[in-house]
């Protein structure tokens, strides 16, 4: 009876540990999901059309897009639209910066946090097919102000800066998730 339980007891032990391996992590796929299309090698991003006073985010929000699909992606980033399989077009919608905290000194703003409102769009070239569409797009951040006016420095430029590769992470995310 003991030289028989040995044996059994291997077996359950066999059987349970490759039950629980078998149940470990996959990534789950929906038959009815869009895919990218495989003839999509190439994406260019144009230049944000903007609709604010901010002109520097034009420039920006491309720029560290492009950088991330560079970076994440298989994908050809090209400058124009004619050479590319699909184009990420993009509207800066509106601008926002408002004080969130004041120095009780001086009554000044210390902090501002900076919104901005965006539409995206992917678009496959060949066949005008939207593969990915954001029709709003909100982007916040925060930067701290110098309360001291002899050591000043405009930290809004790199508030637009940290903004633009948090949205380039979000965009490309958002895009590869899509699929």
């Amino acid at each position: 009876m003991i030289g028989l339980r040995r044996p059994l007891l291997s077996f359950v032990f066999c059987l349970l540990s490759f039950a629980f391996l078998s149940c470990g992590y996959h990534v789950a796929t929906n038959s009815t999901s869009n895919t990218f299309p495989a003839s999509v090698k190439t994406i260019a991003i144009p230049a944000f059309y903007n609709s604010t006073i901010r002109y520097k985010l034009t420039a920006y929000l491309p720029a560290a897009i492009t950088r991330e699909f560079i970076s994440r992606t298989h994908y050809r980033v090209v400058t124009d639209p004619k050479d590319a399989d699909a184009v990420l077009t993009g509207s800066i919608v509106r601008f926002n910066s408002f004080p969130l905290t004041f120095d009780p000194a001086t009554n000044k703003a210390s902090t501002v946090q900076i919104v901005v409102t965006m539409q995206l769009t992917l678009r496959d070239r060949a066949t005008n097919a939207v593969l990915f569409d954001r029709p709003r797009f909100d982007a916040r951040q925060v930067y701290e102000l110098s309360i001291d006016p002899n050591s000043y420095v405009d930290e809004s430029t790199v508030g637009l800066e940290r903004l633009s590769r948090e949205v380039a992470r979000s965009v490309v995310s958002a895009i590869l998730e899509n699929f």
